[in-house]
């Protein structure tokens, strides 16, 4: 009975920590069930006297604020200033930059899931779709990512088209001469062009992400928007963003191009400037363009503007035309068409007005660009990624449908279902993910920790698509040619894993290492507060911080406690019959991660910003946590549809198998061994829950990709993707190949059926419809409807060939 009592205590403790009472209240329920304890039941004295000298020395610290405060958050508050850790002017933008959003309520351990599934559905205006369904259908039909790759640029007419249709200004406001459309906007139109063209929708992206135009909009002066941003609307200003250079990639603290303060000629007249040496490189659109803007650091030696020389990082806006600008020969990224190249300025002078935001915003670029690229990871980078899952999935489940092996066709192999499930599974995930932080932009965020997400996740699960797409169509896929749709796409897959940081650093530094200050309900307070002249007044705040802290802290352990061993049924979870164990697996999980979290910031201090290995593992669960709330989400939206039943399914079993391989990865290098064995037990009290999806739903998922068109789950898969007509280009061949052999589907049962009993025998050298044709199993118009057929299948199933003088390098080629 003694052992009862106890039990139920420890749990009744959980349960209140579980449910967050406040301090008052839950001290007094935990003393009024000690007299019960010790009045209803002869427990012994001792126990008794223990667990009241328990009670009390915790209430005492609770409610003798003064006390606490001299003994324990005054020390904590020295300690704390102690080992944290210096944070250098770049870093502190990177953690001041955006906002927080969705990404708060995963990292407070107890996401409300009603406030995501309140957030209004991403929708298009009636003016948006037009742009979508006529100008960019139109840019897409008229160019071919062959001929693109062979000439190694877009068409005149496409560049042309480009610029008077408004592609370079889908952000620029209209007051502008831009289209003003939609972050939601900006990603179908990009996804859609990567569908057709990585160049081409690289040559567009750039223009509306990371460059002048958004700085412009955001921190431009009045003077600058109303003379730039029409001239970059109508095309007549073709931008580029010069940021990385030969010693700075992502450590833009290494950066040594540099702008001196100082006074020169500009137009005839002496004024105050800057002196500008950079060298950049890797600089899209840099070999075109005619608006250069360039970051450097900014030094006043002669003190012009103030007492400080080291005034941090600056951004302007050059005309490439300017005195000593340089723009170099172009690189070639992984034989990819966009323009792409170096630049560098030597002695380069131009008006302070040339800074972006003026005078103001000298010293003040890595906040600018943290902000705009925490919006542009949020949109480009994630639109081509799931254009690589979307393009793959119509390819794959095409031709595994028209390409047979042993006379069956591909997709009935289980070794083929595998891979066409995670292209069709991470494609509905991917498009998920991706609407949801476009509209996340558009509701006003700049969701810097999601964007670093997406940006990973998203290039990354693309290139395992893209590979799993490979691996389908074999020799089909690796004989480059017109015919190959599938080639380009797997070279250029690297290029978006390192652009705008290294998906290596995205994954390890950035991801939890920003999160876990940025997002995290109280460190990034505690931290300001060391900063704080008033030691006293900055104590007495540190310690109502750290009291709410801790009761955090102990609020997720006994969550991840209490949701382990009662399956999540404590948790509030909306939703239907399919979806609501999902809303309580990851109320579990959010609770584990946000209780690993604090725990690994107390245990390790500064120095997990060094335990890269770790830090990225916690990442792994954040971004899985943030994917399936996406697949919730979008779910929600589209009203709980029966028929994508199984790839909501798929992407929750996907990402809730890999939040808990996470987890359990994260325990077994935990840097406390045995404190890492004690977590095991309770994170995982039943083992792990989500080994990932069953082959039974990875044969579901793969048939959705060989239904025809007009499929409601497989048109869920494919919105978006642009799909040409007629059979003269490779696209267009599997189209009409597929449509052709499933009308035809009948005739080939019958044919099969007769080969099989015998009834038609072809002779040496003659083909089965002939045969069948003679022996009068088919009639002369199904024979023609399958010999049509078989032309179309073998039309797809060839691969390019090319004469020696074709192969041979011309003058003007690169060698």
């Amino acid at each position: 009975m003694t052992l009862l009592w106890l039990l139920v205590l420890l749990l009744g403790i959980a349960l209140i920590a579980h449910l967050r009472v406040s301090p008052i209240p839950a001290l007094a329920i935990v003393a009024a069930y000690l007299v019960l304890m010790g009045s209803a039941y002869e427990t012994p004295t001792w126990l008794m006297v223990v667990l009241w000298l328990m009670l009390i020395a915790v209430a005492v610290p609770l409610l003798v604020s003064d006390l606490r405060i001299k003994y324990f958050s005054g020390p904590m508050f020295d300690w704390f200033k102690k080992v944290l850790p210096p944070i250098s002017s770049t870093e502190r933008d990177a953690i001041d930059a955006g906002t927080v959003w969705w990404d708060g309520q995963l990292f407070s351990g107890k996401p409300d899931w009603e406030v995501l599934l309140n957030y209004p559905k991403a929708t298009l205006t009636s003016e948006e779709q037009a742009f979508i369904d006529g100008p960019t259908e139109t840019l897409c039909a008229m160019v071919s990512d062959w001929e693109i790759g062979q000439r190694m640029d877009l068409p005149q007419e496409a560049w042309d088209y480009i610029k008077a249709e408004g592609f370079f200004a889908l952000i620029i406001p209209k007051e502008f001469g831009g289209k003003g459309f939609s972050a939601y906007a900006h990603s179908q139109i990009v996804m859609k062009l990567a569908t057709r063209s990585g160049d081409l929708a690289t040559t567009v992206m750039v223009p509306n992400s990371l460059g002048p135009a958004e700085l412009l909009m955001h921190y431009g002066t009045d003077e600058q928007r109303n003379h730039y941003l029409p001239r970059l609307a109508n095309g007549t200003d073709i931008p580029c963003f010069a940021l990385t250079g030969p010693y700075a990639g992502s450590d833009a603290g290494a950066m040594n191009d540099s702008g001196v303060i100082c006074r020169g000629q500009w137009e005839g007249e002496e004024v105050l400037g800057l002196r500008l040496n950079w060298e950049k490189r890797y600089i899209t659109l840099g070999p075109v363009a005619t608006l250069l803007g360039v970051a450097f650091k900014t030094y006043d030696p002669d003190h012009l503007l103030g007492d400080e020389e080291e005034l941090g990082i600056s951004l302007a806006l050059i005309p490439t035309d300017t005195a000593g600008v340089e723009i170099g020969r172009r690189h070639v990224p992984l034989g990819a068409a966009f323009m792409n190249g170096p630049n560098w300025g030597k002695d380069v002078f131009v008006p302070l007005e040339a800074i972006i935001g003026g005078r103001d915003m000298i010293g003040k670029g890595w906040m600018m660009l943290m902000n705009c690229l925490s919006v542009g990871r949020s949109i480009s980078l994630p639109a081509t990624g799931a254009s690589a899952a979307k393009t793959c999935s119509y390819v794959s489940g095409r031709y595994a449908q028209i390409r047979e092996q042993f006379n069956v066709p591909l997709s009935a192999f289980e070794g083929i279902q595998e891979p066409l499930a995670r292209i069709g599974g991470n494609a509905w995930l991917m498009d998920s993910a991706r609407i949801l932080t476009a509209n996340a932009v558009d509701l006003g965020e700049k969701p810097s920790v999601l964007s670093a997400i997406l940006k990973y996740h998203l290039t990354e699960r693309g290139r395992e698509c893209i590979t799993d797409a490979m691996d389908i169509h074999a020799g089909k896929g690796i004989i480059t040619g017109p015919s190959n749709y599938l080639g380009r796409l797997w070279l250029s897959a690297p290029i978006s894993i390192t652009v705008e940081g290294a998906n290596i650093l995205s994954r390890n530094l950035m991801i939890f290492g920003q999160g876990a200050i940025r997002c995290h309900p109280f460190v990034l307070r505690e931290m300001e507060l060391v900063h704080e002249p008033d030691r006293e007044a900055a104590i007495r705040k540190f310690d109502a911080l750290l009291m709410q802290h801790i009761g955090f802290a102990v609020s997720n352990t006994a969550s991840t406690l209490v949701l382990g061993l009662t399956f999540g049924l404590l948790g509030k979870a909306p939703g239907n019959e399919l979806t609501r164990p999902y809303f309580r697996a990851l109320d579990r999980i959010a609770a584990a991660f946000a209780m690993l979290a604090d725990l690994s910031m107390m245990l390790l201090g500064g120095e997990l910003k060094r335990r890269e290995r770790l830090s990225a593992r916690l990442g792994d669960v954040l971004s899985h946590l943030y994917l399936a709330s996406a697949a919730l989400k979008r779910y929600h939206d589209l009203g709980h549809p029966t028929e994508q039943a199984p790839l909501l399914r798929w992407a929750m079993e996907d990402c809730l198998c890999k939040a808990e391989q996470a987890l359990a990865d994260t325990l077994a290098n935990f840097p406390n061994r045995l404190l890492g064995g004690v977590l095991q037990v309770l994170v995982f009290p039943f083992g792990a829950r989500h080994k990932g999806p069953s082959d039974a739903l990875d044969a579901e998922v793969a048939a959705i990709l060989g239904r025809p068109e007009g499929d409601p789950a497989l048109e869920q898969i494919l919105e978006g993707v642009y799909r040409p007509h007629g059979s003269d280009q490779a696209l267009g061949a599997l189209r009409d190949a597929f449509d052709t052999l499933a009308a035809s589907q009948s005739l080939q049962q019958k044919l099969h059926k007769a080969l099989k009993s015998g009834d038609v025998k072809p002779t040496a050298g003659q083909d089965p419809i002939s045969a069948a044709l003679a022996a009068g199993v088919l009639d002369a118009a199904e024979a023609q409807q399958l010999t049509a057929a078989e032309a179309a299948r073998r039309k797809v199933i060839s691969v390019d060939d090319f004469a020696k003088e074709e192969l041979e390098l011309g003058e003007g080629r690169i060698r």
